[in-house]
């Protein structure tokens, strides 16, 4: 937690207990109720932070999640079952999770508008449900009595401020796990998540279920304040109003769920004591949200943005170089030729789209301890040669195997964790992460200090405590590569990591790359365009064209290849097929 963190969770902590102390002994009851009102709604924008702010899922159907756990603490009391209200209160968000779950099953294979839709559908379906069906308690007219302890509304006040503060403080510390991060990488992209041996299906399903438990939490709190409710409070109208009103402010930051809940609260109230129409309150948002959406930004998040890159400018200052003071260069590498047995054989690789055939019959070998080229025009099969090795194309014809282990049959995710890494042309890195979070996802696990220093220094990225929003796109292909490294896998296949850099950074990449088998002991397979990189690199280049290999050998023959020259410059032949 870097000090910025610190300091907010500081203030945070101090402004829930004066909130604690001034709201009762100050307000009126009508106000303390409203108040009460806001941390509930709070404690339910937190469950969107999970779904839609972290993870980037449309969800509509929040409130009907927080129904269930009102529901399930209604039947309770009603049934008067032991334990008490405070275990009501979690069965009930326990018993909101598996169907948070079933929800978010669809999502495995859709999402964005049409997950919406679905989602939506629920909360149509759920509509339906408690308008046909009294919640608990409503027609024996038994309300929920709350514990002697918080009997009254100020000290219920308490409690709800409680129960948020334990959920923000618990999000908090998930949001720093790989799982919690995982959730950054799958809202950008899902591939390379994937590609990190992040199992898409498992974060996807994690964050629908904990959102589901904390809108059943929210719900239940719901019930104790209000005694019975009706199925009118969980209208899916208030599904879609929050959900705007998420998108807006952004509710998996902290202050970002207190605006939403005392928007939440007050926003009805002031409309009627303006006389305007309720549904003005739900349009403004929604014109809002479009904004948001196209920004990429929730207002929170643009705020904790702009300081924490004020923060990180200083590093970056402090890291240039003064002017007229070159960096020291880097000493030629031979490129080590590694070991005669194969830490990655590809044979037979065959990829066909309808009638057009990507890649025909490919041979490929990287040798462990070796750096590897593959080499050939635009179009000729490259990047889908690392995207079937890797998983990402599938119905193909051939043999994968990894350390002498066929992972033909094995998903993105699980090839990768089996040590079988990737980068993109694109780099697709959260801008929110710092470099020392990036390189957490891709190693897969906590990187000590002074490990994740090394790397980023070897490979001349940014300073770790740096968000990557100000970082250069040359910076994120280097830290994508120093992440596909961090994972220690037996081979990292690196497609065009010099994208964005100056032929001199070209040249000293190729240089750091050659030196990657001894000192980090992975193996390389790389994909370039820069012929004077993969010169200082590789020890061995393959010469795709057309899907077909057309040479294969050591770098310095291959490259005066008459052949492999034609094709360069556009004039060889088609090999038949």
């Amino acid at each position: 937690m870097n000090a910025i963190d610190k300091r907010s969770t500081a203030i945070g902590l101090g402004i829930a207990v004066a909130a604690c102390v001034a709201v009762p002994a100050l307000l009126p009851p009508y106000w303390i109720y409203l108040a009460i009102t806001a941390v509930v709604s709070a404690v339910i924008m937190q469950s969107y932070g999970v779904i839609v702010g972290r993870a980037g899922m449309m969800s509509l159907c929040q409130m009907s999640l927080a129904a269930i756990g009102a529901w399930v603490v209604l039947r309770l009391n009603l049934a008067d079952a032991p334990g008490g209200f405070l275990l009501w209160l979690l069965l009930g968000g326990l018993a909101a999770v598996p169907v948070g779950i079933a929800i978010g099953l669809p999502a495995l294979r859709i999402r964005g508008v049409n997950l919406a839709v679905v989602t939506f559908g629920f909360a149509v379906s759920a509509d339906l449900v408690f308008n046909a069906n009294q919640f608990p308690g409503t027609t024996e007219l038994k309300t929920l009595v709350r514990p002697s302890l918080v009997a009254t509304n100020g000290r219920y006040f308490v409690l709800t401020v409680i129960v948020f503060t334990v959920l923000a403080i618990g999000l908090a510390l998930l949001n720093r796990t790989r799982l919690g991060m995982s959730w950054l990488e799958l809202r950008h992209s899902e591939r390379a998540a994937a590609a990190h041996g992040i199992s898409v299906a498992r974060s996807k399903l994690a964050a629908f279920a904990i959102s589901a438990f904390i809108a059943g939490i929210g719900g239940g709190l719901m019930a104790g304040q209000l005694g019975l409710v009706v199925s009118g409070n969980f209208a899916m109208g208030q599904s879609l109003a929050l959900f705007a009103m998420a998108i807006v402010i952004g509710p998996h930051n902290i202050e970002g769920a207190v605006m939403g809940g005392v928007m939440g609260a007050v926003m009805a109230t002031i409309l009627d004591k303006l006389k305007m129409p309720q549904d003005l309150g739900g349009m403004l948002f929604g014109f809002l949200a479009i904004f948001a959406l196209r920004s990429g930004y929730s207002q929170t998040d643009f705020t904790r943005a702009r300081k924490r890159e004020r923060a990180a400018r200083t590093l970056l200052d402090a890291r240039e170089q003064p002017e007229g003071e070159q960096e020291a260069p880097l000493e030629p590498v031979t490129p080590p030729a590694g070991s005669a047995e194969p830490c990655l054989d590809v044979r037979g690789l065959t990829v066909r789209y309808d009638k057009v055939v990507a890649l025909d019959a490919v041979d490929f070998t990287v040798p462990a301890g070796a750096v590897v080229g593959l080499i050939g025009p635009n179009g000729a099969g490259k990047s889908t040669f690392i995207s079937t090795v890797t998983g990402f194309v599938t119905g193909y014809e051939g043999t994968v195997e990894l350390g002498g282990r066929s992972i033909g049959a094995l998903p993105p995710a699980v090839r990768a964790r089996h040590g079988l890494r990737r980068t993109f042309q694109t780099t697709m890195i959260a801008p929110e992460l710092t470099q020392y979070e990036y390189l957490t996802i891709g190693a897969g696990r906590r990187l000590a200090k002074a490990e994740a220093d090394e790397l980023l220094e070897f490979f001349g990225c940014p300073p770790g405590e740096v968000p990557v929003s100000i970082v250069d796109v040359g910076s994120r292909r280097l830290l994508d590569v120093a992440a596909a490294i961090a994972a220690r896998p037996r081979v990292a296949l690196l497609d065009e990591p010099a994208a964005g850099q100056s032929a001199a950074e070209s040249l000293r990449l190729g240089r750091r790359l050659a030196q990657v088998p001894e000192r980090f002991g992975v193996s390389i397979l790389l994909v370039e365009h820069d012929m004077e990189l993969v010169r200082a690199a590789c020890s061995q280049v393959t010469v795709l064209d057309f899907g077909h290999v057309i040479a294969s050998g050591p770098t310095r023959a291959v490259l005066e290849d008459p052949a492999v020259m034609a094709a360069y410059l556009g004039t060889a032949e088609v090999p038949a097929a």
